[in-house]
């Protein structure tokens, strides 16, 4: 089975941006250490700058807090698509919508690094393949579990979805809000931000996207 269309997914499946996820799926306990206390002794050098004390007590511990919180957040760097898939592709010779609605998501941005929170809905149309339901949500988990924006992670999910199954199409909807909107900026409370992919027959064939858009309500 291909995992690798067109200038989507690389040949590791970790897909775009995959610099340095080989280095940390593959690095030992000792060297995953070293990239935490690299990490925190940035964050001391951030706090001085702020005008903070890294020595007080309330943030001493702050640096290898934020560390390890980052390394969590980011973890989809460490995932690859065959393992998060893991065989679970099932021949049904079903043709008919299946849909998951409304999986919870969370990213950092990766202009401002502060949260992305939403949800994300998947459809695709089996050719003859299924995948195991839950898999639809790990696989949003793996891309939104990296430094993203939101159109790109929309596409990669998509596209992802076409590689492992072949479908006649594949339909990806992300609502999510910016905390780069909200706390900062033009600090837009409550808006929030739609992007789509339509790929496939749900691109070509407005009947199919409709039904779509009618179930994803």
């Amino acid at each position: 089975m291909s995992l690798q269309p067109e200038n989507s997914i690389d040949e590791e499946g970790f897909s775009w941006p995959s610099i340095g996820a080989s280095e940390r799926l593959n690095e030992t306990e000792e060297q995953s250490q070293l990239r935490i206390d690299k990490i925190a002794e940035h964050v001391k050098g951030i706090l001085e700058a702020l005008g903070e004390d890294p020595e007080r007590e309330g943030i001493k511990k702050t640096p290898v807090r934020y560390a390890k919180a980052l390394m969590f957040l980011t973890r989809g760097y460490e995932k690859q698509l065959q393992t998060v898939v893991n065989d679970a592709v099932f021949e049904e010779f079903h043709d008919e919508m299946v849909m998951v609605k409304n999986i919870p998501v969370h990213s950092l941005c990766e202009h401002h690094l502060v949260p992305i929170i939403g949800t994300m809905t998947i459809a695709y149309i089996p050719n003859k393949d299924v995948i195991g339901l839950s898999k639809l949500a790990r696989i949003a988990d793996m891309f939104s579990q990296r430094l993203q924006v939101q159109e790109r992670l929309t596409k990669q999910v998509a596209t992802a979805l076409m590689a492992i199954l072949k479908p006649r199409g594949v339909a990806v909807t992300m609502e999510a809000s910016h905390m780069c909107m909200v706390m900062r900026g033009v600090q837009k409370t409550g808006s929030t931000t739609v992007t789509s992919c339509m790929l496939g027959i749900f691109r070509t064939n407005p009947k199919t996207r409709e039904e779509f858009l009618q179930l994803s309500k």
